[in-house]
């Protein structure tokens, strides 16, 4: 998921540097999401881990 979260930050980036701002505004919420979801799994999986190796 991570890597979708960087494709579309460089889709942004690029779209930034052509003039598309529109795509670019879109590409870089969708990337922010993305990213913001991978956080989160990526918290619930150390918390998991934490969980079963105490128990």
């Amino acid at each position: 998921m991570l890597y979708w979260a960087l494709m579309f930050l460089v889709i942004a980036l690029v779209a930034g540097i052509f003039g598309f701002g529109g795509i670019a505004s879109t590409a870089t919420g969708i990337a922010q999401i993305l990213f913001v979801i991978a956080l989160v799994l990526f918290v619930v999986s150390l918390l998991t881990g934490f969980v079963r190796r105490n128990s």
